[in-house]
């Protein structure tokens, strides 16, 4: 059975050893074929478990295969194990990032403000007071976002938060003359 690459080897729960075209080597059980995309959903290695490492192979990249076995089909649900515990650890975190990248971005200022904000974040803490940008909880920048507009703060402070202001205007400039 080895390198005859037909489709219709590619049952529900067969073990296969698999060399693709581009050098890869590995043992894949069968979890479903596509036909009309001739694309082969394996789940690799030979043994299931709480944790498995899905492969999604276009059957045109086998350069050849060996029949290695059949087994169950590897989405019974009755031997399926799904770890809420972990699911709903990654849904809360994935909720905190999206609320936190929320807050970063600002409501009702320009594309320049938020650049500047951008440019201030990678290397200083900030966040939006309306359409203010607070910078390390001091440092106040209002529109038009200058660094005229810069107030409060320590004058180290200041002065650092004035520089980032004018490099990031230049950029822009630079990047609108450009276009």
């Amino acid at each position: 059975m080895e390198g005859s690459n037909n489709s219709e080897d590619f049952a529900v729960g067969c073990l296969l050893s698999i060399k693709t075209t581009l050098g890869d080597e590995f043992d894949g059980q069968v979890i479903t074929f596509d036909r009309p995309s001739n694309i082969l959903v394996l789940q690799e290695g030979s043994k299931p478990g709480p944790r498995r490492n899905i492969r999604f192979l276009k059957a045109n990249y086998i350069k050849e295969f060996s029949f290695l076995g059949q087994a169950d089909d590897p989405l019974d649900v009755k031997k399926c194990y799904i770890d809420l515990h972990t699911l709903q650890a990654r849904e809360e975190l994935a909720l905190r990032q999206a609320e936190a990248e929320a807050e970063r971005i600002g409501v009702g200022v320009t594309a320049e403000a938020q650049s500047i904000f951008d440019a201030l974040s990678k290397t200083l803490p900030v966040r939006w007071d309306k359409t203010v940008i607070v910078v390390m909880n001091e440092v106040r920048v209002s529109s038009p976002y200058l660094p005229d507009s810069v107030s409060g703060g320590t004058s180290v402070a200041n002065e650092r938060v004035k520089k980032v202001i004018e490099f990031e205007r230049k950029r822009l400039q630079a990047r609108g003359a450009s276009q």
